[in-house]
Formats: C-alpha cells, structure tokens, sequence
C-alpha cells in the first residue's frame, strides 16, 4: 500500500523503515502536522498514517475519502483526534496501536513521582552551580503513602505494580476493575473516594466526553491538601486553570505532567530560541514545585518498535481483507 506518514520525525522514519523490510509498502514521510490545511498531501495515498497532535476531524476525513485514502493507522493508542463517527460513515478504517510499550509509560511515571518528591531536578541544577545546600530540598518516604490510580488497563496496572513493589498502600477507580490486581492488594473504590484519600493521584485512562476535565475545581476541592498529582495520559483529563488553583491554594503540592490539553503547538518541536505564546502553559513554568516533560514517556526503543511493527502489521492486514485487529471504528476503550 501507499502510505502518508504525517508528523515524521527522524525516529518514526528509522523505527518504520526498519519494520517495512518485511511488509515492503511504500512510504513517504511528511514533517507538517495532518490537519485542513496540509491534508492535500495526502491525495493518492490509500492509507494515512498519523499520530497524537494530527486532527482528523470531519472535513479531513472527507478529504482523505475523496482522494482514495481507505485507512488511517494511528501510531498511538489514543484516538480521541478521530471523528470516528464521520469514519464509519465514509467507511474509513481506523486502526490503531493498543498497547505499545505499558511499562515505558509506567516508569515514566513513577520518574516523575520520584523527581517530583526529592527535588532531584532543583538538586540536580544546583549542584552544577556549586550550591550544594540542603534546604528547600526535602520529600517524603513513599513507602505507606496513599496512591490513587485513575484507570487501570496495561498502563495503570504496570504502575501499581510498581508502586505495591515501593511498599504503597494502593487504591484504583476503573470502570472495569482488575481481578488480578485486586488480588496483589488494589483496593478499587468510587471516584470521588479515591480523590480524597490519596496522598498520590496518577491518571492512565483516556480522554472521553464523560473523562474530559475529570480533574476540575470541584475535585481539587476534595483533595487532601499537598497532594501530587501526576497526568502522563492525556491533557484535557485536568482543568489546567483549576489546577494552576489548585498549585496557588497549595492544595497540589507537586504537579508532574507529560501531557498537555493544548500541547500539539508545543510539543515535538524545538521552542528554544522563540517566546511561548500559551499564558497557561509558561504560568505553568513560573512553578518551583511542576516538572513538565513533552510527552516523551512512551519513548523507548521498545515502545517506538512496536508501535512501527503494530502500524504496519495493521495496515498489511487490511489489505490482504478479512478481519482487521486493532481496528477502532466500533470500539469502546476504557482505560489505556
């Protein structure tokens, strides 16, 4: 098949073309983002290949069908920048990666706890200025602490994991709770029991309708005060103005992001020499107690292969016919 490839960077190229050498489709890399304005480079193409940032809403959509493209392969899990329903009706396939790398994402995540908790990045920045003073640097023993999961599929369960192997006391929300991790000693309460008890709130579901701004004023308001929350799933899961709030209130004590509601104009490029135009975000910076990264937590060696050898094992399945896997047109995901 003809493959667009959009948002290209130097490693999805690597990691792709290492994986075509035994699907031999043809492939072509274009840098720019999928959106109304670049979707033109896509005529012709009979799959599309896209990742978090690119939009393909209803009028990208209709493009890509008007212009033989019968497949889109998202190389993520998430598939909230689908407008799936203009899919089914155009008959467009949308395939997907489900599960790439759940322990990249999870020690990702307990990275930024540990960080968060020890000061390790101001440690670290002081050090090399030669002030090797202690004050303003201490954290807490995780060990005994509350941690609250929100979602408990490959990605939540993996942090559990490690964090009952750190000695936690952990609680879980999941519409669909874990047997097994029920077992191993996850207590699953309500929502809003979780977000009051935990000393530690972690988010790994996805972003729905019923998902969007889960963490807002009101929950804020039922945290316990000083608690770390930590959003390595997707941006708009938090209210980043309550929570701004929430950080001025002292409510949130430590925050540790991976993701950003409005991160598609941030993220994945190279900002350095330019002023931030986002309010919200640079407020964001202002704080000593935030550690953001630009969504890099799925990025490893064995998350980027398999995500290349899933998109393309999808996309080989389509077009021999019959059933696709990973497809998503009908599929209700609950936590990722």
């Amino acid at each position: 098949m003809n493959i667009a490839v959009f948002s290209t960077k130097p490693y999805d190229r690597q990691f792709l073309d290492a994986a075509n050498s035994t699907h031999n489709h043809v492939i072509d890399y274009f840098e720019p983002r999928l959106s109304v304005q670049t979707v033109p480079l896509a005529e012709g193409y009979d799959a599309v290949c896209a990742f978090v940032n690119d939009h393909l809403d209803a009028d990208v959509l209709t493009h890509l069908a008007e212009h033989g493209t019968r497949l889109i392969a998202l190389r993520s899990a998430g598939f909230n920048n689908v407008d799936l329903a203009k899919a089914d009706e155009l008959g467009l396939t949308v395939v997907r990666v489900p599960a790439y790398s759940p322990y990249a994402v999870a020690e990702h995540t307990i990275g930024l706890m540990l960080t968060l908790n020890r000061r390790i990045n101001r440690a670290y920045n002081r050090v090399r200025e030669g002030n090797f003073s202690l004050d303003g640097l201490m954290g807490y023993v995780l060990r005994g602490r509350t941690a609250g999961i929100i979602g408990t599929g490959q990605i939540g369960a993996a942090t559990a994991e490690i964090l009952l192997g750190m000695g936690c006391n952990v609680i879980a929300t999941d519409p669909y709770p874990d047997d097994e991790l029920a077992k191993r000693g996850v207590k699953y309460v309500e929502l809003d029991d979780l977000i009051a008890e935990s000393d530690i709130i972690t988010l790994h579901c996805p972003l729905t309708k019923e998902s969007h701004y889960m963490i807002d004023k009101r929950a804020i308001d039922r945290m316990k005060p000083g608690v770390m929350l930590i959003n390595t799933s997707r941006g708009a899961l938090l209210d980043t103005t309550a929570v701004i709030e929430g950080l001025k209130s002292e409510t949130i004590a430590l925050l540790g992001l991976d993701v950003y509601e409005e991160e598609e104009n941030l993220f994945f490029q190279d900002l350095s020499a330019r002023v931030i135009q986002d309010d919200v975000f640079a407020r964001l910076l202002t704080f000593p107690n935030v550690l953001i990264t630009g969504h890099q937590a799925f990025f490893t060696e064995e998350a980027l292969t398999t995500i290349a050898t899933t998109t393309l094992e999808n996309i080989s399945a389509f077009e021999r016919g019959g059933e696709v896997p990973n497809t998503v047109n009908s599929e209700r995901v609950v936590s990722s």
